[in-house]
């Protein structure tokens, strides 16, 4: 099938202090949160001068991406769209239908599926091309590449590099663990998030020689009445004994955004600071050369029937989701699909 364009689709983040509290009313809408416990995460954002990372690595990447489509192919114009905040989604779809693009394919910044970090981007979607009207773009996912080689072998890459960050008579003796963002139970059990995340870890952990991976969760936002994904990051490094040097290795993220430079760099830091251990993070992808080729590869795959590279056991995921593929999490006292 033939593509005129590609669609960098995002979550979205504030550039400056004013930005915070509309864009958390944006993320959190319709949502069980407390807004004690919006007001809270604010202040993650505060810290950094209301400002998230997230538009700027995004940015890069994208400008990485058009070099390396400039410099192999296929040339295709690169856009930009954000469910949460500028530029929006909708905005986008427009301006892509101005300027004559008839199909897009999509990369979504998440590697692993669930209904945030996949379903709800398709939502997002057909909200956005109901919004245009009947001129806007066909736009199609491309897979999940939880287990690209091009995704992989980078963290690999990364986390060896923390590894060798700790002193070589105790490197052998560091603790590794890695790290995603929670999700309720609810979600987790509709999707195959945790066995992606498993097996990613399983993948990244092989490469440094490390064979049996800790994942641990991190980031959790719902009320405490809602089950989610455990253990914490926090609690777990402070029920690490007789651990001197830890890695922690963010393998759910693929940028240092707030969840990575709040969480893991402020919070993190701060535990092991406490505890007195020794902690180095493992950078995330961002716009690493072998990631920006990747996204190159699963469009000429798309495109050219060009090989559907996968590491691992579970093989590469589905170009197109099933109709039941990552459905919403049934909210407590709501029925299924309200």
């Amino acid at each position: 099938m033939q593509y005129d364009a590609i669609l960098v689709l995002s979550f979205g983040s504030p550039e400056k202090h004013e930005d915070v509290i509309p864009f958390l009313e944006n993320v959190l809408r319709g949502k069980n949160v407390p807004r004690e416990r919006m007001l809270e995460v604010a202040e993650h954002y505060y810290h950094f001068d209301g400002r998230s990372p997230i538009n700027e690595q995004n940015r890069e990447l994208i400008a990485a991406l058009e070099r390396e489509l400039g410099r192999t192919g296929p040339r295709l114009p690169v856009y930009w769209g954000n469910r949460n905040w500028e530029p929006y989604l909708a905005d986008t779809l427009r301006r892509m239908a101005d300027e004559g693009v008839e199909r897009a394919l999509a990369f979504v910044t998440s590697a692993y599926s669930s209904y945030s970090g996949c379903r709800q981007y398709r939502e997002d979607v057909a909200r956005a091309r109901e919004e245009v009207g009947e001129r806007a773009p066909e736009v199609h996912k491309l897979r999940a590449f939880f287990n690209h080689p091009g995704f992989i072998e980078p963290m690999i890459e990364n986390a060896q590099a923390a590894l060798d960050r700790i002193p070589a008579e105790r490197r052998e003796a560091a603790h590794v663990v890695f790290t995603a963002h929670s999700v309720p139970l609810s979600m987790a059990s509709t999707s195959k998030y945790v066995v992606q995340l498993e097996e990613a870890s399983r993948l990244v952990g092989a490469g440094i020689g490390r064979h049996q991976p800790k994942l641990v969760w991190q980031s959790r936002s719902g009320p405490p009445t809602q089950p989610w994904l455990e253990p914490d990051i926090l609690d777990y490094l402070r029920g690490l004994e007789g651990v001197k040097d830890v890695v922690i290795v963010p393998i759910g993220f693929i940028s240092d955004h707030m969840e990575v430079l709040y969480d893991l760099d402020t919070e993190a830091v701060d535990v092991c600071r406490e505890l007195g251990l020794n902690m180095e993070r493992a950078a995330t992808v961002g716009a690493h050369p072998r990631f920006v080729r990747m996204i190159v590869e699963l469009v000429e795959e798309r495109m050219e029937g060009g090989p559907r590279l996968a590491l691992g056991s579970l093989g590469p995921s589905h170009d197109f989701c099933p109709a039941d593929c990552c459905p919403a999490p049934v909210r407590p006292g709501r029925p299924a699909g309200a």
